[in-house]
């Protein structure tokens, strides 16, 4: 079988299963966060925190227990390093230093899990499983909270209420995402993946030294590491370490277990608003964008371009031979077009074309589908922003799901589109003007300048994959991706929920014979006609100076 047929073989495959788990987990999903009724364990859990899941929230109080839960969070994860030198269970490793503990816990806490450190060589078991792990699950909870909230401002009319954020994210968590994981933890094991707590063994003397391994409770980190959109490693490799990543059949597995939330969530969207053809309108804009940044990965990466690619059959450079060209890419463009930052390959060595469709995969905003909560979220902004511009063209106040979209929902929406790009532009200008962050790039020209344009990409936008060249550990890098992980998170809630807020507050609107449908294949085109043209004149001339640059010269 040549290996082109083999990755589009896989590409069916993940399709298929993705479809038949796309109906049951959307419905499921819309029910739990719907039904009236809480778990025992749930309610032992709002006991022990001081919460009244009853109480509903306008959008102000929503957001205040999103931002206090995650502050909260990040100072917890932040002293929990600083004091691994003195915790049980900790190899033998010292405590984090403050500027690396800072941009840990912060990127952790935002979903981004951007590691700028050796995951077997700096963390410990209990930060690991006690710190690492739980933030996995909670992060991806306060993720798919707002994204419920934000829907519920769609589905209401003439109350400012979203729900109740403390039983959204412990909903989110007990019953969607620890189920799941459960089961992808021990399929995991089952296909290879280790799951212990042993310590740190030497596996043999070579010339110039020896080698050593790690064990740790990879199986489940790895799970929620993949279903949460997370994305951070056990182990420096990250998803390309067998220990992680054993085999295609565990590689397919990841993948699914990726694409699995963010795109069942768009079923839970239109069960939700009463019109799962909204839900299949937003999943068809996802799906068109990812099947064609998988196919122009995978072309590109499989394109003969002189004699070493001819031989190789591709540019296999950096990239495991357990999983061969299609595999990774399809794996590559999963991540970058999630907020999941895992990578089963060194994306450095893929082509610059490669590389480029894996910066814009991120700075589309994460949307196809999208992180596990923020994708959703995102597209949805980006719906508000393609029907404004159509109720330019013709003429009337444009509306979307019986709401109208007047000034203040569009400054909304307007202003969490510019966030993300300022956040990554600024920083790129900054470290490219200065001459110690220019120091750490492996590569010069073009392709250095991706390593940093990357970087920051990956922080703003809360992915987590790195170009890799880089010396990110640095406290210039600690600092300042660390800030831009943490504003490209919370910024945007701030105005997804006051956006959300304020749609609640409306009473619907009738449809009428000027109505944009936004249940047809004809809103999907200029959905995803919105998404590149916003995405492609905000970060062309950035993404001209790098990655196309490199590859043109090619």
């Amino acid at each position: 079988m040549s290996p082109v047929l083999a990755g589009v073989l896989q590409l069916l495959a993940l399709m298929v299963a993705l479809a038949l788990a796309y109906r049951p987990l959307g419905d499921y999903m819309a029910g739990v966060y719907s039904s009236p009724k809480h778990l025992r364990v749930e309610k032992w859990i709002y006991r022990a925190i001081g919460a009244n899941p009853a109480t509903e929230m306008r959008w102000p109080a929503y957001l205040r227990g999103v931002l206090g839960f995650s502050l909260v969070s990040v100072l917890f994860l932040y002293l929990l390093q600083r004091i691994q030198g003195s915790l049980p269970g900790s190899l033998g490793f010292s405590s984090i230093d403050p500027d690396q503990a800072f941009n840990t816990a912060v990127s952790f806490v935002s979903n981004t899990n951007w590691q700028s450190y050796y995951g077997e060589q700096a963390m410990g078991h209990v930060v690991q499983t006690g710190g690492l792990a739980v933030q996995n699950f909670l992060s991806a909870a306060v993720g798919m909270a707002v994204a419920i909230a934000l829907v519920r401002g769609f589905a209401r009319s003439r109350t400012g209420e979203l729900g109740n954020f403390w039983a959204d994210m412990v909903r989110g968590t007990i019953r969607i995402l620890l189920p799941i994981a459960l089961v992808g933890a021990v399929l995991l094991v089952a296909c290879g993946a280790i799951q212990n707590f042993a310590g740190i063994h030497p596996v043999g003397q070579f010339t110039g030294g020896s080698q050593q391994w790690n064990g740790g409770a990879v199986a489940s980190q790895e799970a929620i590491k993949e279903l949460g959109t997370n994305g951070g490693g056990y182990f420096n490799a990250n998803s390309a370490h067998p220990f992680e990543n054993p085999n295609g059949l565990s590689n397919l597995l990841e993948i699914f277990l990726i694409l699995l939330i963010p795109l069942s969530l768009t079923r839970t969207f239109g069960r939700m608003v009463g019109s799962v053809k909204q839900g299949y309108a937003i999943l068809a804009t996802m799906v068109t964008i990812w099947i064609v940044f998988t196919a122009l990965m995978m072309w590109t990466e499989f394109h003969h371009g002189g004699p070493a690619f001819d031989i190789a059959g591709g540019a296999t450079e950096g990239k495991e031979t357990r999983f061969g060209i299609g595999a990774s890419s399809i794996f590559s463009v999963a991540t970058t077009l999630t907020s999941t930052g895992a990578v089963n390959s060194f994306l450095s060595s893929y082509t610059g074309f490669g590389g480029g469709i894996a910066l814009l995969g991120m700075q589309l905003g994460e949307i196809a589908p999208g992180g596990v909560g923020s994708g959703l979220y995102g597209i949805l902004i980006m719906a508000v922003i393609a029907v404004f511009l159509a109720g330019l063209m013709v003429g009337r106040t444009p509306e979307y799901l019986g709401k109208k979209i007047g000034t203040r929902q569009i400054k909304f929406a307007a202003c969490y589109i510019l966030i993300t790009p300022a956040l990554v532009l600024c920083f790129t200008g900054v470290a490219m003007a200065m001459n110690t962050p220019a120091n750490s790039m492996t590569n010069s020209g073009a392709h250095g300048f991706s390593e940093i344009l990357y970087a920051y990409t990956s922080g703003a936008n809360n992915n987590g994959s790195a170009f890799a060249g880089l010396n990110a550990d640095t406290q210039w890098f600690n600092t300042s991706i660390g800030i831009a992980m943490l504003l490209g998170r919370f910024l945007p809630m701030v105005f997804v929920l006051a956006l959300a807020g304020s749609l609640a507050e409306q009473k619907p609107v009738p449809v009428t014979a000027g109505t944009l449908r936004t249940d047809k294949p004809l809103f999907s085109g200029l959905l995803v006609g919105t998404i590149m043209i916003v995405a492609g004149l905000t970060y062309f001339p950035a993404l001209a100076l790098g990655p196309l640059a490199e590859g043109l010269a090619s």
